[in-house]
């Protein structure tokens, strides 16, 4: 049965104060006692909602899920060049996890020990993706658009992928202070130069 418009804001209520308190010391537990406090339910109101904690985090992947690979989608589509999109798709991640502290969280995978460990692949799942639609475009864009890469789409997907990774991790690690978006654009720029500008006769098949 559908949810009631009433049971679907109380879900969402409850995961945004679950995603606020993820922004906490990644080293504290979180118990449903404490956030049934945050809310201002009780604990059993929490499990008519939720079956358990682990769903509640599933839930949230599912959020982050459906929000990047949405828009991910749209520049996919966009009639721009194959650095344009690769920029736009890099950056929409950066942004995210940059306003989005305790999601950032979610995705470095440090918050899920313990029972929710089970979730990790879920994870791994969504960088994975992320990787397998930057190897489409290049390799599309490398068949169409006569472009010359240094690299396999493989391997050039997996460089942009780990120099993403990489920011968002020293961004938690780092207790929010060094923003994965800091001197991103003039990184780009050397990375993208590197990656889409290489001689033809450098070209790999």
């Amino acid at each position: 049965m559908a949810p009631t418009k009433k049971g679907a804001a109380r879900r969402e209520q409850i995961l945004q104060a679950l995603a606020g308190m993820l922004e906490g010391d990644s080293n504290q537990r979180i118990t449903t006692a404490e956030l049934a406090r945050e809310v201002g339910f009780s604990e059993a109101a929490l499990y008519r909602h939720f079956p358990s904690k682990a769903k509640m985090f599933d839930a949230l992947l599912d959020y982050i899920d459906e929000v990047l690979f949405e828009r991910i989608n749209l520049i996919a589509r966009e009639a721009e060049d194959i650095t344009q999109r690769c920029h736009h798709i890099l950056t929409l991640v950066l942004n995210f996890a940059e306003k989005n502290r305790g999601m950032c969280r979610l995705l470095t995978g440090e918050v899920l020990t313990g029972e929710l460990a089970r979730l990790r692949p879920r994870v791994q799942q969504i960088f994975e993706r992320m990787e397998t639609q930057l190897k489409h475009l290049l390799r599309t864009a490398r068949a169409t658009d006569d472009i010359a890469l240094p690299m396999t789409a493989s391997a050039s997907a997996h460089l942009m992928m780990v120099t993403v990774e990489g920011r968002i991790s020293r961004y938690s690690r780092s207790q929010f202070r060094h923003r994965p978006c800091e001197h991103w654009d003039e990184q780009w720029d050397v990375l993208a130069q590197a990656l889409f500008h290489a001689p033809r006769a450098h070209m790999a098949l």
